[in-house]
């Protein structure tokens, strides 16, 4: 009973997602249907009823193409869990220049507002993507499109078939209805290979994504290594290089006085010995800061280890044994570990914490993923700490994946390419 209770479910799911497969793929054709309808009913005699159709038959075609490829996609990815990029071209930003006119990257615009209508049209008319789209939607009709047709076509029959008196047709509708159960949970399927094999971008699509991607990578750490270079130097000015100045002038003035009063000097020189020491840690911190010496000595398995031992809160760490790693890698990834730590102390009211590093062999990746108990809700929103974390680690072509359900627990999971493993 429960086997022909999951062979039913299947039967609908799959006739409905066939349905819906027809509905999306014949959207075009039957525009041009609509359009061939319309011409014989105004007549040969009318002198709009060739180009009339023509026109909207092209307009519903051009307006079309692009929702109905959208459709496909979320529809494969939905049911299938295949993404397919879409690889459109994306607008630039626009930008107001000291004329005061707007600058979209194409043309030099009064205001800003037709700046961005006049970039939305030019991308769109020059994307190549059109063509990809208006490619795919004139095959999809006859592969996915007619095949998803069959289980509707087939149940009209067989109603047709099973209304009628006579008994050759009523043998007919039940040969219908047998076809339309038969092929309903497999109708749809054939839309996810050719949608992936028509709707992929093309090889040049790629390549000005990649070029795009690597593009902001490069902004990004522009960014990120002026503002560390600002934190130095707003450390050195506020910290040690003032203590410095005032340790200098507590050794000239304790010069002075050694012969006329020894004991003001003696007590200016005490002081400037603890201000020495304090200069000292100060630039310890500093440089730790920058990159932890045990990184430097010892590896990233040590470092990440004497991070553990820093933290408040409990932590596991289970590591294999990693080969020397390129030095901007390790720093990436202990510093992504050190602000994954940080987040679970300040923010997930977590108790224990675990971090494993490992390497996946088959694709030569290190791997580190960080997990706490806490109380979940961690999310990459743009412009926060996960976020930029994310964008440090696409520089090295790595990916972060966050999984933080409310309630918890927490599971930071980064991986970086590394062919040295």
């Amino acid at each position: 009973m429960r086997q022909l209770g999951a062979w039913a479910a299947r039967v609908g799911v799959g006739g409905l997602r066939a349905c819906v497969v027809a509905v999306v793929s014949l959207l075009i054709p039957a525009v041009w249907a609509a359009a061939v309808a319309l011409g014989i009913w105004w007549g040969p005699g009318n002198p709009w009823s060739w180009a009339a159709p023509c026109v909207l038959g092209c307009v519903g075609t051009l307006a079309l193409s692009r929702p109905v490829c959208r459709m496909v996609r979320f529809l494969v990815a939905r049911w299938t869990g295949t993404v397919i990029p879409a690889g459109y071209r994306r607008a630039g930003p626009v930008t107001r220049m000291s004329t005061g006119y707007w600058w979209n990257g194409f043309s030099y615009e009064r205001t800003r507002r037709d700046a961005l209508l006049d970039q939305k049209w030019r991308v769109r008319w020059t994307d190549p993507a059109n063509w990809r789209d208006l490619r795919f939607t004139a095959i999809v009709p006859l592969t996915a499109g007619v095949v998803a047709a069959v289980p509707a076509a087939a149940v009209a029959v067989a109603v047709l078939g099973l209304g009628q008196p006579g008994p050759g047709a009523r043998i007919g509708g039940a040969f219908a209805l047998l076809l339309a159960v038969a092929v309903a949970p497999y109708a749809w399927r054939p839309v996810a290979p050719v949608a992936v094999r028509f709707l992929r971008p093309s090889s040049a699509m790629a390549l000005a994504d990649r070029v795009d991607e690597l593009t902001a990578q490069r902004a990004d750490a522009t960014v990120a290594q002026a503002a560390e270079i600002r934190r130095i130097e707003r450390d050195l000015h506020d910290g040690a290089q003032a203590r410095l100045v005032v340790l200098g002038l507590s050794l000239a003035t304790a010069e002075k006085l050694m012969e006329t009063d020894p004991e003001q000097a003696k007590s200016l020189m005490r002081e400037a010995r603890a201000g020495a020491a304090t200069s000292l840690t100060e630039l310890r911190e500093l440089v730790r800061g920058i990159n932890p010496p045990v990184l430097n000595d010892r590896g990233l398995v040590d470092a990440v280890r004497a991070l553990a031992l820093d933290t408040p809160i409990h932590v596991n760490v289970r590591a294999d044994v990693l080969l020397p790693l390129d030095p901007p890698i390790e720093s990436a990834v202990y510093f992504g570990i050190a602000e994954l730590l940080t987040n679970t102390v300040k923010h997930a009211h977590a108790t224990e914490a675990r971090i494993s590093l490992a390497r996946e062999s088959a694709a030569a990746d290190l791997v580190a993923v960080v997990e706490d108990d806490g109380r979940g809700g961690a999310e990459a929103r743009p412009g926060g700490g996960l976020d930029g974390l994310r964008r440090r680690l696409a520089v090295f072509g790595g990916s972060l994946d966050v999984s933080s359900p409310a309630g918890g627990p927490t599971r930071v999971r980064m991986t970086v390419p590394c062919e040295s493993l």
